[in-house]
């Protein structure tokens, strides 16, 4: 049995069409779902009674649940449980414009980056499309918000769970649903280059986001396997395919590593690289954990590199830290739980 939440609006008007009914009523189970948000099939007042005993029969409308949840300035993060007892987390962050939510779309990641605390678990499977759109039903229905903006960022590659997020998106993104514009939605990879030419294709409007956080090839391999397969050039090369096909600016997340990346030097490799691109840096001061060693930049030194890339005409940005209060980085959460256990 299928969950309802995993299907896009395509998807559904299809399944209508398949029992020999009019597609529309996709468009109607949609505003019972995401406008009304009905936790039951018989709440459903406007479709024919045989239809809905179609509905319970074919689909489930199953909820993963919350754990736990630490609550910060301006940040609230939660853990979820999944039907197999896998644990996954999101992060909900309050702006000057609207709200922002983090999801994870796998549980682990075999991306192996050695600051990231969520890839100390290897991959054990890709999340459904059902289990990341009820990280955000979830979260909206008990903090008792509408969520503006959605950035895929947390545990997990979303490139390396390509179709499910595809649909995440198309769910999300759906005007008959939960509307979310699509210039709202940023998916981040940290470089699978097959995949962002595919993306290139689709046409969505969606933000992409690289995670980049090295400014040389010697030092990405260092930290972000992935290099080893795609190095910079060829990855930046991707990117200028990106742009010229899609026309839309390009992220580059790069992390603040005390004495690793934010060099001077550092700040002037990445200048070269990215000098006349439709691109801007987001640079992301650390979040420290207690399993790995390396440590956040300072204040100083992220200023002087921030100072570097816009006196040579970069777009740069400092993110805001919402960290300071709970278990900030991805991953976390979940792993001191589970170490409570």
């Amino acid at each position: 049995m299928n969950n309802i939440y995993g299907y896009t609006l395509n998807m559904l008007e299809e399944y209508f069409l398949s029992i020999g009914e009019k597609k529309f009523k996709a468009s109607q189970v949609y505003d019972w779902l995401y406008k009304k948000r009905v936790t039951s099939f018989d709440d459903m007042t406007n479709i024919g009674k045989n239809v809905i005993e179609k509905l319970k029969t074919d689909f489930n409308m199953d909820k993963i649940k919350i754990l736990a949840k630490e609550q910060g300035k301006d940040v609230s993060k939660y853990l979820f449980g999944l039907h197999d007892n896998n644990k996954i987390e999101a992060v909900l962050m309050f702006h000057d414009y609207g709200t922002s939510l983090c999801v994870s779309t796998q549980v682990g990641c075999n991306m192996s980056c050695s600051f990231c605390e969520s890839g100390r678990l290897k991959k054990v499977r890709n999340l459904e499309t059902y289990e990341m759109v009820e990280e955000l039903l979830m979260i909206e229905e008990v903090e008792n918000v509408r969520i503006s903006h959605v950035v895929l960022m947390g545990i997990g590659e979303p490139f390396d769970n390509y179709d499910n997020v595809m649909n995440f998106i198309d769910v999300i993104n759906e005007d008959k649903g939960i509307g979310i514009g699509a210039r709202h939605i940023t998916v981040s990879t940290c470089g699978l280059v097959p995949k962002i030419k595919e993306f290139s294709k689709n046409k969505k409007q969606v933000n992409l986001a690289i995670s980049l956080h090295a400014s040389n090839d010697e030092l990405r391999r260092r930290l972000m396997p992935i290099a080893k397969a795609y190095p910079l050039d060829l990855l930046m090369d991707t990117i200028k395919e990106y742009l010229a096909n899609d026309g839309r600016r390009v992220t580059f997340e790069y992390i603040m590593l005390q004495g690793v990346n934010d060099k001077e030097e550092n700040a002037l490799e990445l200048v070269k690289l990215l000098k006349g691109m439709n691109a801007y840096v987001n640079l992301i001061p650390y979040n420290e954990t207690s399993h790995i060693e390396y440590k956040k930049s300072n204040k100083d030194t992220i200023m002087k590199f921030y100072d570097i890339l816009k006196k040579n005409r970069i777009n740069v940005t400092i993110r805001k830290e919402f960290g300071s209060t709970v278990s900030a980085a991805c991953g976390q959460l979940r792993s001191n739980y589970k170490e409570v256990e």
